[in-house]
């Protein structure tokens, strides 16, 4: 039964249906169809980033830069926006994605070449990024009245009651989905987080993989950066400053395991619209800022220690069953 149902989703979900049950009955307005629609349009841009995340914390590696590529590619399609206006949204939304995978591939290509550890070189291009943002931009801001109304319009346009932000969530969602489950690049992924020696033997290059991770977590922090943006009206240095934590934190209380080769498309995204639920229901409980920070870090220590909890318990029942079978 488990292997249709997965425990661990089923219980996420269903501790998102209680917290909207518990916010409900103080303030019913919060899960009025209106209001979750606009949850999910803010939690979307965390779900795109978390499944490439995901991708890449399968295959044992970590990609804390998302948030500094984001940013750099939503200053970069601005500028570009605001010196050619006319340049069509698709042209956009491809140069974003390109130029948010070329610095994915960067990371991945440190990782694999020179075998660096991950989170090494992603702290420092992340940095790097940053500082790429300054030189550019020479630290200014470009605003909604220097973009064009196109640029700043495709994310807020409603296809079928739901902004096209949203849907890009949502077809992103599909696209994992398939490919985690259909294809030999996503079997390879879970082979090479799962154990990477075995899969050596398979023929599968495990570098290779892992640069392949990179460069689809740093495509969809490049669309990520057009979409932030564009429906912001507004690029700055500091934009998603800190955000990489959060998208990491999605992962996790999404059951996807820092040790890599265990997680699902649908974890991320239940552990992105948890973080995406608290987020927008704490100010409407009149909960103080510094209190919503110490809450959503105790929520994230919570969901760890159940991840290590549970990998602690199957530890166990597979001594129990090999003492049984004595």
């Amino acid at each position: 039964m488990s292997r249709f149902i997965p425990v661990r989703e089923t219980i996420l979900a269903a501790a998102i249906v209680v917290l909207l049950i518990l916010i409900a009955s103080r303030f019913s307005g919060f899960v009025a169809p209106s209001n979750l629609v606009n949850v999910f349009n803010d939690t979307a841009p965390l779900i795109i980033l978390a499944l490439g995340q995901m991708v890449v914390i399968l295959t044992r590696c970590i990609d804390l830069s998302v948030a500094a590529n984001l940013a750099l590619t939503g200053m970069a399609v601005a500028m570009i926006n605001v010196a050619f206006p006319g340049l069509p949204i698709p042209f956009i939304i491809a140069i974003a994605i390109c130029l948010g995978g070329a610095m994915g591939a960067i990371n991945g290509l440190l990782v694999w070449k020179l075998a660096i550890p991950p989170i090494v070189v992603t702290l420092g291009t992340m940095t790097i990024f940053r500082g790429i943002i300054f030189l550019i931009s020479d630290g200014k801001w470009v605003n909604a009245h220097e973009m064009s109304e196109g640029f700043t319009g495709f994310p807020r346009a409603a296809v079928l009651g739901l902004p096209i932000l949203s849907w890009c969530a949502v077809l992103s969602v599909i696209v994992f989905a398939v490919m985690m489950s259909r294809t030999a690049l996503g079997r390879s992924i879970f082979a090479v987080g799962g154990n990477p020696h075995a899969a050596v033997y398979t023929g599968i290059d495990v570098g290779k993989t892992q640069f392949k991770a990179f460069v689809i977590s740093g495509a969809l922090a490049g669309l990520t950066g057009y979409l932030w943006v564009a429906r912001y009206a507004v690029a700055y240095v500091d934009i998603a400053g800190g955000f990489e934590l959060e998208v990491v934190a999605a992962c996790v209380i999404g059951g996807i395991s820092i040790a890599g080769g265990i997680g699902s498309v649908g974890g991320a995204v239940l552990g992105a619209l948890f973080l995406g639920v608290v987020k927008n229901a704490l100010p409407v409980v009149n909960i103080s800022p510094f209190w919503q920070l110490a809450i959503s870090g105790s929520a994230i220590l919570i969901a760890v220690a159940f991840n290590a909890q549970s990998g602690r318990k199957k530890g166990r029942l597979i001594l129990k069953d090999a003492e049984a079978t004595r």
